[in-house]
């Protein structure tokens, strides 16, 4: 599959393939539950397939947990909680800790391709951003761990217990990071439960969990679907539900924990803005648009899929942006030339496509590069949608995949009245050359955090979290620590 040159579109060269290797990795056929540092067979004895979005074929097949299973993984990790994790010392939690990174940074090139394979996401994305900074929470959680009372002074800080733990497939290591290392530092237990499509990693994740010596119980994976985190939440032992996920199964996570001793904290759906003022750095607003919605598939919650940009640099803006959409690379997410992978799922698909027929319907005007895209797999030619209006479907409702909606404003105050009307309220982005009009913004956005002059940017010291039906609670930072602590 070729790319061009954006600005040598006469000519009829082409990138060479560079497909990462994929020798070095081992996956295996079937994978049980990792249950008290031993793998064992679910007690339904059903599994399903975990299949390579970008092929169609089935990479492994994966355990089904049900009740019975949920329930022996809660009693491994309270057993491990009340006579080994919460009685040993910060110091030798950290040491711990600070192992998993070190052995998952020897994999990583082992889980950069892996979560390729499995989720769909360009391999350059994979071992840039998930891996490292899936390393880079584990490391600075493992820093945390015998300064509790350092970082929160005045008071005396105590584990929860046992933490569920539900997880996604947009980032499924990284994710597995954000939940693990913060409790382990914390000084809790877990019961992880890794999204149906993509549990490879995680799984990937046990077996250096189990290498690293950690005691037996204090982290436990369990796969499956629904039902199987359903099961966690409603757990009379668990002390902590973390779930990350659509904002539909986050209010049926609340609705089940009210009454309950459970503390919860609950990252959901988002509808983000991303703002160009005029007198924005319109190239560089145009890569960060690109990277914001396209580079990983519109997959990230905190996509940047409402684009407002300001009347007078509009025509210029939409210009830019479809000329640098002809150059992104849609295909196989192992080759390094790719821009934008595989859509994760057959239903993920199907339902992208169901709001592109709806974009079209509500009468916007859309716009798709007109890159090949493969005839196997599940793909997406990156897709913007101009003429939108606020009440148009396509410009409330989360779509989750590479489809941008365009809307102008002439004023601040205006952009900043459509940029709050959306139940969601998880990321903004702000592009302009005046630091007064960024803390005005930043001000008045209701988004957990807004990005100036760049987008999509995570660290593990930095808490990320959302507003209104994006959820509650923190990840990441202190605040990520302070949520598995009394």
């Amino acid at each position: 599959m070729a790319k061009k040159n954006p600005t040598q579109m006469q000519t009829d060269w082409t990138y060479a393939p560079a497909p990462e290797s994929t020798s070095h990795i081992r996956l295996e056929k079937k994978y049980q539950l990792f249950i008290n540092n031993e793998w064992v067979e679910p007690s339904s004895k059903k599994y399903f397939p975990s299949i390579n979005p970008a092929t169609e074929e089935t990479l492994a097949e994966i355990a089904w947990a049900n009740e019975a299973d949920v329930d022996r993984a809660v009693k491994s990790a309270r057993k491990a909680y009340k006579e080994v994790w919460s009685k040993m010392s910060g110091i030798e939690r950290g040491k711990y800790i600070f192992r998993i990174a070190r052995m998952m940074q020897e994999r990583a090139r082992e889980f950069a391709v892996i979560e390729s394979l499995d989720c769909g996401k360009p391999i350059r994305e994979s071992r840039d951003v998930d891996v490292p900074l899936a390393c880079n929470h584990f490391f600075y959680y493992a820093g945390w761990a015998d300064k509790l009372e350092y970082a929160f002074p005045h008071k005396i800080p105590e584990a929860l217990g046992v933490a569920g733990q539900i997880i996604p497939w947009n980032f499924p290591l990284l994710m597995a990071a954000w939940k693990i290392a913060p409790a382990l530092a914390a000084g809790n237990t877990v019961v992880l439960k890794p999204a149906e499509t993509t549990s490879l990693t995680a799984l990937k994740l046990a077996e250096i969990i189990k290498d690293s010596g950690l005691p037996a119980g204090v982290v436990n994976i369990v796969t499956g679907f629904g039902d199987t985190g359903a099961a966690i939440v409603n757990h009379h032992d668990v002390d902590k539900i973390a779930f990350t996920g659509s904002t539909h199964v986050g209010k049926i996570i609340q609705r089940a924990v009210v009454g309950t001793h459970k503390k919860t904290t609950l990252e959901l759906g988002g509808k983000s803005a991303n703002i160009i003022l005029d007198d924005a750095p319109i190239d560089q607003a145009v890569e960060g648009i690109i990277n914001g919605i396209f580079f990983n598939q519109g997959h990230v919650c905190c996509a940047g899929s409402r684009l407002f940009v300001q009347e007078n640099v509009a025509d210029l803006v939409i210009k830019k942006l479809k000329s640098r959409m002809e150059s992104l690379y849609v295909g196989d997410p192992l080759d390094k030339n790719t821009d934008i992978g595989a859509i994760n799922s057959k239903e993920q698909l199907d339902t992208i496509n169901k709001y592109i027929k709806i974009g079209k319907a509500e009468g916007a005007e859309i716009y798709q590069s007109e890159c090949s895209i493969p005839s196997r797999g599940y793909f997406c030619k990156p897709t913007i949608f101009t003429g939108v209006s606020q009440s148009h479907v396509i410009a409330q409702e989360e779509i989750f995949g590479p489809v941008l909606t365009i809307q102008t404003f002439r004023t601040i105050d205006e952009v900043i009245q459509k940029a709050n009307n959306t139940p969601y309220g998880l990321a903004a982005g702000v592009w302009t050359d005046k630091g007064s009009r960024i803390f005005n913004l930043t001000t008045k956005l209701r988004a957990g955090v807004v990005w100036a002059n760049t987008y999509n940017k995570f660290d593990p010291v930095s808490p990320f979290g959302g507003y209104k039906e994006s959820g509650f609670g923190r990840e990441g930072g202190l605040h990520g620590l302070s949520a598995y602590l009394k």
